[in-house]
């Protein structure tokens, strides 16, 4: 049976409405919910869409009790029914893989021989100069934070409270979970349901605090 979903609060509430919950009831959350969440986050934006994103998801207490003591025993891993190990994948240069995703643009009717040659011939050129990141890992975990950022947002619409977090020993989280060498964890992301009360909102830099107009030197205005 297919279950249709619909999120029960807008993208602006969603968006106004997320904290980080540092602790979760034991409350379950439903598949069809949990399946909404991953689905919709994979849809975020990445470079030559290489998809660099791997999320291994946890949810037997057993081996979220192996993440928490990975994670400094933080509370809110071993407490939420879900936690992603949130990760980025640096094989996404190989070409076998640069292969599968023109493959995915042919099976949608969108790749042309020309954009397939093109991406052959430019991804590993682009990778091998990176002018915009100093390591792979930077790039990968850069877009593995685009499709995170999507989940809590997503998460938060269906009434799922969300917690990302970097305090965990990643060595320790690579070899308790069977963690290739070539793939980074980025954060942790904690999904279910927040015991109240919330963290207190810490407010926000005003737009212009931190935009600027056309150059560093000038500050942004509305007209």
């Amino acid at each position: 049976m297919i279950v249709e979903m619909h999120p029960y609060i807008g993208l602006v509430e969603a968006i106004k409405q997320r904290r980080a919950a540092r602790s979760f009831s034991g409350d379950r959350i439903p598949e069809a919910v949990l399946q909404e969440i991953l689905e919709l986050g994979i849809q975020a934006p990445s470079g030559f869409n290489l998809q660099p994103w791997r999320f291994i998801v946890v949810r037997e207490q057993e081996n979220k009790d192996k993440l928490q003591a990975c994670a400094f025993n933080q509370r809110q891993v071993g407490e939420a029914p879900v936690v992603l190990i949130c990760c980025g994948d640096r094989r996404v240069t190989q070409i076998e893989y640069i292969t599968s995703v023109i493959h995915l643009g042919e099976d949608v009717g969108i790749m042309t021989d020309s954009y397939a040659n093109y991406m052959r011939s430019s991804i590993p050129e682009f990778f091998a100069n990176h002018p915009s990141f100093e390591t792979i890992e930077a790039w990968t975990n850069r877009h593995a934070m685009l499709a995170v950022a999507y989940m809590m947002i997503v998460a938060k619409s269906f009434g799922v409270d969300s917690c990302p977090m970097e305090g965990f020993d990643s060595a320790k989280v690579k070899e308790a979970f069977q963690i290739p060498e070539e793939v980074d964890i980025c954060c942790l992301l904690a999904l279910g349901y927040a015991k109240e009360p919330f963290k207190q909102y810490g407010g926000r830099f005003p737009v212009d605090r931190v935009c600027f107009n056309e150059s560093y030197s000038e500050p942004f205005k509305f007209s």
